[in-house]
């Protein structure tokens, strides 16, 4: 089986978005990725659904820095986001309630 990418796993995170938990939030998160397969992704949250499109957001309410091998294990339910975020593997700038509630608005894949 062929390593999945960053670029898959970002392009899938709306097909394990749940819209139920989103209710009716509205918002822009930045993901900054670094390592091998450095990338910016936008991920987009309003009106029950969710968009990804890969860029800079110019004013996005949190931003998400991470390396990409990082992003890849919390995907898969490998890394918790809060030990990578004491690690230091996880930065985040911006809103932090929408940080807090970030993980459980996708079904995390085991």
């Amino acid at each position: 089986m062929p390593e999945i990418t960053i670029h898959e796993i970002m392009n899938a995170m709306p097909s394990v978005f749940v819209p139920e938990r989103a209710g009716d939030l509205s918002a822009q998160i930045q993901y900054r990725l670094s390592g091998d397969e450095a990338s910016d992704w936008i991920i987009s949250i309003a009106a029950g659904g969710c968009t990804v499109q890969q860029g800079v957001c110019p004013n996005p309410q949190l931003t998400v820095t991470i390396a990409a091998e990082d992003q890849k294990a919390l995907a898969f339910g490998k890394l918790d986001a809060m030990a990578a975020f004491m690690q230091g593997k996880l930065r985040l700038s911006g809103d932090m309630s929408l940080a807090m509630k970030l993980p459980s608005l996708f079904k995390i894949k085991s």
